[in-house]
């Protein structure tokens, strides 16, 4: 078409048609961007929180940097030796319960998933109940109890081995993968746990990575277990329940913060002084940063649908 017969109209569509992406790109950057600001501002706040003097911390003001450095937070909540040692719990009894309980929901969630197995229907019925309805915490302690699991390490593991959401979503999962899989592999002549472990098991990495990344943040983040079944043994401590009992602790010895900075306190013991809200952001910092580590490695498994191409029909 000659340019000459492009109405003036035809022109205004036009160039109006190249502008509608460009708007749409910028008000989606901008829109993105403030979601980052309202995301990230928490957690940089908290660890300005953490990082200035307790003291100055009581006036307010902290926003993205500390007004006064100091470090005097994270040496309040790493002085007491037991802290290393209820880490070290806590990493043991993560690790231990998302292994177990990964590998056992899956296992579970395979076998109610054939078709084949007569009683799958009752059994998923029987879990699904168990979401819904508890015994409560006093007949679950005597449980505990009778299963000579108090004071043991491994009241952390045991009673989180089996997950009844955990074990719907993984077999929503596996009854999204083609059938043809599993009927291949019976034709070569691989049994049930052959197939589980070969196939199914590396197809549902998507869902089992989402699943880990729960059970890990779960137990990690545990410490009401630990007040009821080990509170007896220190060495069974974990850390959420040791820096549960430093920041109430701290937030007893400073119920009037603004009292203390005040009363002839010099500038270096003011400086010194931690505070209710210095030591929680201290002690915030300090227990999400190991999920964070692990987060980025996971992360890259939540894309679903592994199995596209697998089969061809």
């Amino acid at each position: 078409m000659d340019k000459s017969q492009i109405r003036p109209g035809m022109r205004g569509g036009i160039s109006s048609g190249r502008a509608e992406p460009a708007v749409f790109h910028t008000l989606n950057t901008i829109f993105m961007i403030c979601l980052l600001v309202v995301t990230l501002y928490p957690f940089l706040n908290t660890i300005a929180v953490s990082l200035n003097a307790g003291n100055d911390t009581i006036r307010g003001g902290i926003y993205l940097l500390p007004r006064e450095w100091t470090l005097q937070n994270y040496k309040a909540v790493f002085v007491s030796g037991t802290i290393y040692d209820a880490f070290l719990i806590s990493v043991a009894r993560t690790v231990l319960s998302t292994v177990l309980n990964v590998f056992l929901t899956t296992m579970l969630a395979y076998t109610l998933s054939r078709r084949e197995y007569v009683f799958r229907k009752p059994i998923t019925l029987i879990f699904i109940l168990t979401m819904y309805f508890n015994a409560g915490l006093i007949p679950g302690y005597f449980l505990i109890k009778d299963l000579h699991l108090l004071n043991s390490f491994w009241v952390y593991v045991i009673p989180s081995m089996i997950s009844a959401f955990n074990m719907i979503v993984i077999r929503t999962y596996i009854g999204s993968l083609s059938e043809s899989l599993v009927e291949s592999a019976r034709m070569d002549g691989a049994g049930d746990f052959k197939i589980f472990l070969q196939i199914i098991f590396p197809l549902c990495k998507p869902v089992l990575a989402t699943i880990a990344l729960f059970v890990a943040v779960g137990a990690w983040n545990s410490w009401f277990d630990a007040f009821l079944y080990t509170s007896s043994k220190q060495e069974l401590s974990t850390l959420q329940y040791e820096l549960m009992k430093l920041l109430s602790s701290s937030m007893n010895s400073n119920s009037n913060p603004s009292v203390a900075a005040g009363a002839g306190m010099t500038k270096d013991s003011a400086a010194e002084m931690v505070t209710p809200l210095s030591i929680r952001a201290a002690v915030t910092i300090v227990a999400s940063v190991p999920i964070l580590l692990v987060y980025p490695f996971l992360q890259k498994y939540f894309v679903v649908g592994l199995n596209v191409g697998s089969v061809k029909e």
